[in-house]
């Protein structure tokens, strides 16, 4: 290696390494703002937090990454450009390409490197994380009860409306389903207006105390006719208490591995299987659909059944006034039933089969993926290098605002363009790459312009049509004249 190749190539892997470090440093100071109230008051030790940070870093690599190689080579190129050092580079015969070529076997080399993490580490790290956070919520039931939705605690489901108080003890309109072994379903309900949580140290039972509400118990009655009133108890109580053992939840192994199911835990052999598996499921679920509603047209049936001299020849004003009026009444309620319940089929499976593609393009994102992190690295780069040469200005001012404005526009073109895919209005490919597309033509203009010595934005370029526009006037004006 050449010493110029070795300066420049010292030079951004001084910054490179001191950017990551940073970046990575915010981003999981980030996460444990994020998830501090899984964390908080379950006496985990430090080994325990330290292996939640660890799990839940690999995650952060598809940001801090490509962040760290656009901002790393602004600054790089710019303290270049800055100090005058690619003015004596190009004296000396040496053009940019020719300044960039050690760095961008290395660039090579990491884009390399962060597919191989990106389809290795992440899932592996994804599952580890995932099942230390479920085992984590265990340790706590009261930390486990979310607002607005029904929480398993075991011999209950329970819904509250708002939490409150220091530890979140305090709960309000609370709604709970009593399970019962011989009788599975929800026959037994309780409403109450307030509720709180009290427990003691030393022991695993945790009382739930409600207040000012009622009590429903369904009763199951013998007779078909009792059966379809469906008769229930109903008794008001000022306060009601419910004991729950929490031994269940505070025996708890942080090690132990159940959740396998995270369309982030695969690799892309795994995903391939995956999306095989769901796309030919999909495929076979709309084809029974189509199936079943062709079934229910009876076509089939009236297509053997007519023959060509049992045809009429005038039907303007349709079949039903060759029938009675009773007889064609009965037409139309059985035409509107069988209506009735095709619609009725397909409202049902319309919200299936939503659900089931947009999880087949979770699948499908989460492959293309892997293999965008890789070119957003070499693209970032030829982003990043030529802007830098082109600001002329090193240093952690003007280069940390451009690279943060640039990247942020590129992981917001990202995060729409998922979401889209995600919900089936783009394809996952597009949803997947559209950032890094919007990208590359961008690095193109910047290398050219940086080679060429152009600055970042001629306003001559858009004047330059009408400066033509004018100049064909004025001659054909003076060939009018001749």
């Amino acid at each position: 290696m050449k010493i110029l190749d070795r300066y420049i190539l010292t030079s951004y892997l001084k910054t490179f390494f001191s950017v990551f470090v940073i970046l990575m440093f915010i981003f999981v100071l980030q996460t444990i703002w994020l998830y501090i109230g899984e964390l908080a008051g379950k006496d985990l030790d430090l080994e325990v937090i330290f292996k939640f940070l660890l799990y839940f870093s690999p995650k952060l690599v598809p940001l801090v990454l490509p962040l760290t190689i656009l901002l790393t080579s602004i600054m790089t190129f710019g303290s270049f450009a800055e100090n005058y050092e690619f003015a004596a580079m190009k004296s000396a015969g040496i053009s940019l390409q020719r300044a960039m070529r050690s760095l961008t076997f290395f660039i090579l080399f990491v884009s390399v490197t962060a597919f191989l993490f990106a389809n290795n580490v992440i899932p592996a790290a994804e599952y580890k994380s995932i099942n230390l956070r479920k085992n984590i919520a265990q340790l706590k039931p009261a930390m486990v009860i979310s607002e607005g939705v029904f929480n398993d605690l075991g011999q209950i489901n329970i819904k509250v409306d708002e939490k409150s108080g220091e530890n979140g003890q305090y709960l309000e309109n609370v709604i709970i389903h009593k399970k019962n072994e011989r009788r599975p379903g929800n026959y037994t309900v309780i409403k109450a207006t307030e509720g709180e949580l009290v427990g003691g140290t030393g022991t695993n039972i945790l009382s739930l105390i409600l207040k000012d509400g009622n009590y429903y118990d369904e009763i199951m009655s013998n007779s078909p006719k009792d059966r379809i009133k469906k008769p229930f108890a109903k008794s008001y109580f000022k306060e009601y208490t419910i004991n729950m053992d929490l031994s269940g939840f505070n025996d708890v192994d942080l090690d132990e591995e159940r959740y396998s199911n995270s369309h982030n835990m695969l690799k892309i052999s795994e995903l391939n299987q995956t999306i095989d598996s769901f796309s030919t499921s999909y495929n076979e679920e709309i084809e029974r659909l189509s199936t079943n509603m062709y079934n229910r047209t009876g076509l089939e049936n009236l297509r053997k059944e007519i023959r060509p001299e049992d045809s009429i020849a005038n039907l303007e004003e349709g079949i039903l006034p060759l029938y009675e009026t009773y007889r064609a009444s009965q037409i139309l309620n059985l035409a509107l039933g069988s209506v009735t319940q095709a619609k009725t089929v397909l409202n049902a499976k319309q919200s299936e089969l939503n659900q089931a593609a947009k999880r087949l393009n979770k699948f499908e994102i989460a492959l293309h993926e892997k293999y965008v992190l890789a070119f957003a690295c070499v693209i970032l780069f030829f982003v990043g290098a030529p802007l830098g040469a082109i600001i002329r200005k090193g240093g952690m001012g003007l280069p940390m605002v451009i690279a943060i404005l640039m990247f942020l526009t590129y992981h917001f073109i990202g995060i729409f363009a998922k979401n889209s895919a995600e919900e089936g209005q783009i394809s996952p490919f597009l949803g997947t790459w559209l950032s890094t597309l919007v990208m590359l033509p961008l690095g193109i203009i910047l290398t050219y312009r940086a080679t060429t010595d152009q600055g970042l934005f001629s306003f001559s370029i858009l004047f330059e049509p009408f400066k033509k526009l004018l100049k064909k006037a004025h001659i054909m004006g003076r060939s009018e004249k001749d």
